[in-house]
């Protein structure tokens, strides 16, 4: 009889470990919410809610967005680096997130450290862009004239530090040329600023000009990435210029990640999730609509992206004397 109770016992207390192991080890448990560091309404934004849309049916739960807009995502990203890392709670990562960590002197979190990489969700081109009728006709027609004129090339971006800032010094670092980065306040004073004659050509996200290319107020020159753009197929990457440009390959992206520590189980379903959505034809066709190409990557191939990202800007400051903030 002892025998009895005791097999019972031991049956009983295997059944409550493992019941307590499974409780431990279940994703998700509750609604999950990515904490954007943008304003609602962005592309940034409606990317995250498209994708969240799309992995709460598989994740059995719901997705909620939480916008945290700040100078350099900085709240967002404290927010995310504190929470539990369980992987309800994500951080929308990007190329300003890398930025960030290049020119801030001090931020609350080591974005290297403290967050888990988990997917790309989308990258966005950057393209060389002049009025439409103006002196260039092609970015060849731009460097000769660059190189022939040291010193009167300007090139207008906004904001110093901005991705589009920074890839305006790799690009006449890389090409060789002596040109002044011009910087604005936002997108629409640099459009002015090269229709109106103010400066010979601007770099800028492609998604933001299209409206003034479709009007032929614009002229894109080249796309910066490391292929040509669905939306402007016929323009040339910069680096088909061949050269020193030949290696050129700047784009800006987003993506997803979750608090450090989080179990690699974890990580690796919501990165399946994330994948899975933006290979479905309906969330490439929303992003592309925002002129964002969809792509999904491993939590690997993130961070490493993250990094790379982070070195590169890192060095053009540097190289640029930006002042860090």
């Amino acid at each position: 009889m002892q025998a009895v109770h005791r097999r019972t016992l031991l049956a009983w207390l295997a059944a409550s470990f493992s019941g307590a192991a499974s409780a431990q080890t279940a994703f998700p448990s509750r609604p999950l919410r990515i904490v954007v560091p943008n304003a609602a309404g962005g592309a940034a934004d409606i990317t995250a809610r498209t994708v969240g849309q799309k992995i709460a049916g598989p994740l059995g739960h719901s997705v909620v967005i939480e916008n945290k807009p700040s100078a350099g995502g900085v709240v967002a990203g404290d927010l995310v680096a504190r929470a539990e890392p369980d992987g309800h709670t994500l951080l929308l990562v990007s190329s300003g997130t890398a930025v960030s960590a290049a020119l801030f002197q001090s931020l609350p979190f080591d974005t290297l450290r403290d967050f888990a990489p988990v997917s790309l969700l989308a990258t966005f081109d950057l393209a060389v862009v002049v009025k439409e009728g103006g002196r260039f006709r092609t970015l060849a027609d731009l460097l000769t004239y660059a190189r022939a004129h040291p010193g009167k090339l300007n090139i207008g971006t906004p904001q110093i530090g901005t991705t589009q800032n920074l890839a305006a010094e790799l690009f006449k670092v890389t090409a060789g040329i002596d040109a002044q980065v011009v910087p604005f306040n936002g997108t629409p004073p640099v459009i002015t600023a090269v229709r109106g004659g103010e400066v010979d050509v601007m770099i800028d996200i492609l998604g933001g000009l299209m409206p003034q290319i479709g009007a032929k107020a614009l002229r894109p020159l080249a796309v910066m990435g490391a292929q040509r753009a669905p939306q402007v197929p016929d323009v040339p990457t910069v680096r088909e210029s061949g050269g020193p440009l030949a290696g050129f390959n700047v784009t800006s992206w987003n993506g997803l990640a979750v608090p450090a520590k989080t179990p690699a189980a974890v990580v690796e379903r919501l990165s399946r999730e994330v994948q899975t959505a933006l290979a479905q034809p309906d969330v490439k066709k929303r992003l592309l609509e925002l002129n964002l190409n969809a792509q999904g990557s491993t939590p690997a191939q993130l961070g490493e992206h993250l990094a790379a990202d982070v070195r590169r800007w890192s060095d053009v400051i540097a190289r640029a004397k930006i002042a860090r903030q």
